[in-house]
């Protein structure tokens, strides 16, 4: 009789670990525990030498599809006598090492719930169960449990406890867990936040709206999108002309991924991207004669395509649309709306209705934008929804830093031991709105992580807000890194490579230490100096 103590690390709750963990060590005829902590998840387990074995061997070689193991920490400890195995409930440990998961887009099995209509979830559009639904978005707090999720205001109906309690249903313990008796709902408002009493059927009134050519906010995973039908001329310009954006592409949300094929052309490293968990917008080539409207990406060769990533998508495409646009629900260079009320003042005069619901979205995400590479690579344009906050593993051990990224397209992330983590898109740092959720962003990450670095690296130009931000702030130790060597080290250790290279670095202007701009730069680099 053997007894061991494993500690896990990495995205290993909210993804289903713990029954896998369960289930297992019946198989097996281990005896033991498992739970959650802030660390991770904590495996006590005890059997005969072969059965223990083999049970820790499954564990790691076979985990849920949406589990990642960062690290892997055994220690032998003397048998315990335990006579069952269970799932204990979950613990806050003085380190934080837990990673809390990504949203991930609605599986199949909560799909084929939603469209038959002899379940009681039946066209509910917030059905989630452990392999899907929201994750990082509605999360304060780890470990990643209900009372820590914007969903502790929801209690369950007997009928979601019986499921959440049980460690054969594949409900157990899914945080979101909810019904149309206990879970949150939709509703309409006109244009100035009223809500439409008189709407029965909040999704079938919003796609009347839409085939009429009005512009929807809707509120999704990360934020409200504002819609229009793709294929309306009219609508497509109105969103435009409201929204201040005049030439930028606007992204397309498509039923499925067949439809997807009659507007762009999918390879099969496409096709794996728009229909994987992560569920981003994909840059695909348009086809010759596709009645997307033209306005959607004037001039463009190629278009944004996204496949439903939410119950409420896929019931509101399945209304008979071929493609609707669903872009960022905010004014030109401004953060995307997450509150009802702050959704109505900001959109006011660009949105025609609002469909809200209260589950309060706790953290901002923009969708993902990602480019398909031949061979199955992919490049990230936009690293949001879907992939944050689940870190990069670096192959060196480092003290925590935070990096607060330059103007553009900013991001910040929290480096601490071999992760580095990074936040969703935060945009342009040019305006309050975004600089406050630039804060918002630190807060969270630092909070999540528990780690609280008294380093700060920042970019070397010295106007722009981030630095600012950076040299305001009570840090020990501030490095001003120059631009475009920031890329070219970022790029190293993205491989695990520590160079030297020679760095091409072609994203417009960068500060450079003469005081001058300096432009695209081609710079023999390694991790430390070029």
């Amino acid at each position: 009789m053997k007894r061991v103590a494993v500690t896990v690390t990495g995205i290993v709750q909210g993804v289903g670990f713990r029954p896998f963990v369960y289930r297992l060590a019946r198989e097996h005829g281990v005896r033991g525990l498992v739970r959650n902590t802030s660390r991770g998840v904590e495996i006590d387990a005890e059997g005969e030498n072969g059965r223990l074995e083999g049970f820790l061997q499954a564990v790691r070689s076979e985990p849920p599809p949406l589990a990642v193991i960062l690290t892997w920490e055994e220690e032998p400890l003397p048998p315990a006598g335990y006579h069952d195995f269970r799932i204990e409930t979950s613990e806050r440990a003085e380190e934080r090492r837990a990673v809390v998961p990504p949203d991930i887009a609605t599986c199949d099995d909560c799909l084929r719930e939603i469209f038959d209509p002899s379940n009681r979830r039946y066209l509910y559009p917030f059905t989630n169960c452990t392999n899907c639904g929201p994750r990082f978005t509605i999360t304060r707090d780890i470990p990643y449990d209900r009372v820590n999720t914007s969903m502790a205001s929801f209690r369950m109906c007997p009928s979601c406890q019986r499921e959440y309690d049980s460690p054969d249903d594949r409900r157990f313990h899914a945080q979101p867990n909810a019904c149309p008796d206990c879970g949150p709902h939709l509703q309409v408002w006109d244009a100035s936040g009223q809500p439409l009493s008189s709407v029965e059927d909040p999704i079938a009134f919003v796609a009347e709206r839409l085939r009429a050519g009005d512009v929807v906010a809707i509120k999704g995973l990360g934020g409200f999108h504002l819609a229009v039908d793709a294929l309306n001329p009219e609508a497509v310009e109105t969103l435009r002309e409201r929204k201040h954006r005049e030439e930028k592409p606007l992204a397309l949300m498509v039923p499925t991924l067949e439809e997807a094929r009659r507007l762009v052309v999918v390879s099969k490293e496409a096709e794996a991207l728009l229909s994987s968990p992560r569920r981003p917008i994909v840059l695909l080539p348009r086809r010759h004669g596709c009645p997307v409207a033209e306005a959607v990406a004037p001039g463009n060769a190629f278009l944004g395509v996204m496949l439903p990533y939410t119950p409420l998508h896929h019931i509101l495409l399945r209304r008979g649309f071929r493609a609707l646009v669903m872009t960022s629900a905010n004014l030109s260079e401004e953060p995307i709306c997450i509150d009802n009320q702050e959704a109505v003042e900001r959109l006011r005069g660009i949105a025609d209705y609002f469909l809200v619901h209260n589950r309060d979205i706790l953290v901002r995400c923009d969708d993902s934008v990602i480019r398909a590479l031949p061979g199955g690579g992919m490049l990230p344009v936009r690293r949001s929804r879907g992939y944050v906050p689940q870190p990069i593993v670096l192959p060196w051990d480092l003290p925590p830093v935070l990096a607060v990224g330059a103007e553009l397209k900013n991001t910040v992330c929290v480096l601490a031991g071999n992760r580095a983590t990074l936040s969703q898109h935060v945009g342009d740092l040019e305006n309050l709105e975004t600089l406050d959720f630039f804060r918002e962003a630190v807060a969270h990450l630092e909070n999540i992580l528990d780690v609280h670095p008294e380093t700060v690296a920042h970019d070397l130009h010295p106007d722009y807000l981030s630095t600012q931000w950076a040299r305001e702030q009570p840090f020990q130790r501030r490095v001003a890194v120059q631009h475009h060597h920031a890329h070219v080290a970022a790029c190293l250790a993205e491989n695990g490579e520590e160079g030297p290279v020679i760095g091409v670095a072609l994203d417009g202007t960068g500060y450079g230490p003469d005081g001058t701009v300096w432009g695209g730069e081609i710079l023999v680099a390694d991790l430390r100096s070029y």
